[in-house]
């Protein structure tokens, strides 16, 4: 039952007729937009004709560039060497830029028309897109002159677009010197990776030594890619008159510093209780001064939690029923049509991550997936976002877009059935270790992405002055972690390289993408305790909500459940469900 996903539903091969008229097709769509846009702007004339008409243009070219970039990314997230998929992608940023010009353009001219709510309001089509044309008008305040666009468009493709691609091969290929029987043995990283949820604290902290000496290998060109992105991140943002790269990040995601700065206030509190969870997990593993970082994964009982892939996706699917009819009956499609590629292998990227395929009512979802329990939490983690883009299936192209944070409310969701289902049939050494994975994977969400954020938050301030050393970025990275995990882990015994292969910090596009987790977390937390609360009838409300988080506010949309997310109380009440299962990990852990 282990598969690759199959990507023939996109294009059968870089060499298909289908793929190459597409791309045709982009140029074509391209030019089209650029000839009118020139006549466009030139007069207020039938301004609501040709806003009608930008939207059809718009999704037109949005479906082709998503079935084209798609095709090119999962096939470069499986095979980071595949010449054709990086042939393409740079082909495929280059023809992009083209469109800035122009794009620019009509932004800015829909940004200067007089009374636009009286001109959306005539027309169903506009009213259906009136949260995205408002935000052209609020997101334009930052557009710069189309040349100037232009030409940051043409220099990313040789700026951190070619960084990304560098860092990408150089972590996907490194490989890890193990000792196994007095050999040396060449091991991929993302294997190594796995091996911190081994039984065994012996494989556990030689992976870990192995896995921080290989970064040697890497680290200056890693950190060169480092340095050169965020650099450029930090130029862009203040030629646009952003404050700050987070202010630009906070605006994209549609959230308020007022809604960030509470959930951090909450969270921030609630670090000793995840502290003192840390020390004991320590104390049951041996350890007096912390939780070294190789035993973070560690598993703390006997427990045999071991999920062959079919007996993982059986049980996800079983326990989706429990929820609804739907989230079950989607999870089945996806692993009956191959949308998940499984295993770990070479020249394979590390992690999970779902694509979801608006333009053919699909997603694909990328594991590697290493028989643990855990590894069954992290499928339906990524089932959620494939539900969370079925739920979004009967809206526009326009409307599907959702920010950041609420990206990780359905995927969190989902991975709470599971773990409660998992805890509710599990002798009492199971539940333990279910309870242990949870809080886990939760002090990850919480104290380690706080981490990150500090780190984030540093390393710019830090960059505005130069670039930083090796040596400089792995100090912030303990720095961070110091000041998140506090005595909860062995101050001698950190990861100062955490910031290689986590990819979240090399997307020019995407800063600060540590705090949507911890808000997916806590927002879904919210959601369940009310779903507790609501039995059956809350399936109905909660896929309204997911279908609407395309057009509306982060504010807005936790609205419709009744949520205040600017109120820290709703926070604190999220994260004491956490403390809760840590009162009751330390009760079970005397027994």
């Amino acid at each position: 039952m282990e598969s690759n996903w199959s990507l023939k539903e996109i294009y059968s091969s870089f060499d298909s007729k289908e793929f190459i008229d597409d791309l045709e097709k982009l140029t074509e769509a391209i030019e089209n937009i650029n000839t009118w846009a020139i006549e466009v702007v030139k007069d207020k004339d039938g301004i609501e004709n040709k806003l009608e008409e930008y939207i059809n243009k718009f999704t037109n070219i949005t479906n082709l560039t998503s079935k084209l970039s798609s095709f090119i990314n999962l096939s470069l997230s499986v095979n980071t060497k595949d010449k054709n998929a990086l042939k393409y992608s740079d082909i495929l940023e280059k023809k992009l830029t083209n469109l800035v010009e122009s794009s620019v353009s009509l932004e800015r001219y829909i940004s200067n028309i007089e009374d636009i709510d009286k001109v959306i309001n005539n027309s169903k089509v506009l009213k259906e897109h009136e949260f995205m044309l408002k935000n052209i008008v609020e997101q334009s305040k930052y557009l710069l002159s189309e040349k100037e666009e232009a030409i940051i468009a043409n220099m990313k493709n040789t700026g951190s677009n070619a960084w990304v691609k560098l860092k990408d091969n150089l972590i996907s290929n490194l490989k890890v010197e193990i000792e196994e029987n007095g050999n040396i043995n060449e091991i991929p990283l993302t294997v190594v990776l796995n091996m911190a949820y081994d039984k065994d604290e012996k494989i556990r902290k030689m992976a870990y030594e192995a896995e921080i000496n290989s970064y040697k290998k890497v680290e200056e060109g890693v950190a060169a890619a480092l340095n050169a992105i965020k650099g450029e991140v930090l130029t862009v943002c203040d030629l646009r008159g952003y404050k700050s790269p987070l202010e630009k990040t906070l605006k994209d995601s549609r959230l308020d510093e007022g809604s960030l700065d509470a959930m951090l206030s909450a969270m921030k509190e609630s670090l000793p209780a995840f502290r003192k969870y840390l020390r004991r997990k320590g104390e049951m593993l041996g350890h007096k001064n912390g939780l070294p970082f190789y035993d973070l994964y560690a598993p703390v009982c006997e427990a045999d939690m071991k999920f062959s892939y079919e007996e993982g996706t059986k049980f996800v699917e079983k326990n989706f029923r429990t929820f609804s009819k739907h989230l079950g009956d989607f999870a089945k499609k996806a692993i009956d049509n191959n949308w998940i590629d499984v295993k770990p292998r070479e020249g394979k990227v590390g992690g999970a991550f779902c694509e979801n395929l608006h333009f053919i009512g699909e997603s694909r979802i990328l594991l590697n997936y290493g028989d643990n329990f855990g590894d069954v939490v992290t499928l339906a983690h990524e089932l959620g976002h494939g539900f969370h883009g079925e739920c979004l299936n009967s809206e526009t192209t326009l409307n599907s877009d959702y920010p950041m944070p609420i990206a990780e409310t359905a995927s969190t969701f989902c991975e709470t059935i599971i773990k409660k289902a998992a805890i509710k049939d599990s002798s009492k050494d199971e539940a333990l270790a279910i309870l242990e994975t949870e809080i886990s994977d939760c002090t990850q969400v919480i104290v380690d992405i706080y981490s990150r954020f500090l780190f984030e938050k540093s390393f710019f301030e830090a960059r505005k002055e130069s670039s930083l050393s090796v040596e400089e970025i792995k100090e912030l990275m303990l720095e961070a972690q110091k000041e998140a995990y506090g005595d909860g882990l062995d101050p001698n015994l950190l990861h100062p390289y955490m910031w290689t292969w986590k990819p979240h910090y090399y997307d020019s596009e995407y800063n600060y993408y540590n705090f949507p987790y911890a808000y997916g977390l806590l927002f879904a937390k919210g959601l369940y305790s009310e779903y507790i609360k609501r039995g059956a009838d809350f399936a109905q409300d909660y896929e309204k909500l997911l279908s609407i988080t395309g057009k509306n506010n982060l504010s807005d949309v936790a609205k419709v459940m009744g949520i205040n997310i600017n109120n820290k109380e709703f926070w604190k009440n999220s994260l004491k469900t956490i403390e809760e299962d840590i009162e009751e990990f330390i009760k079970l852990s005397h027994k």
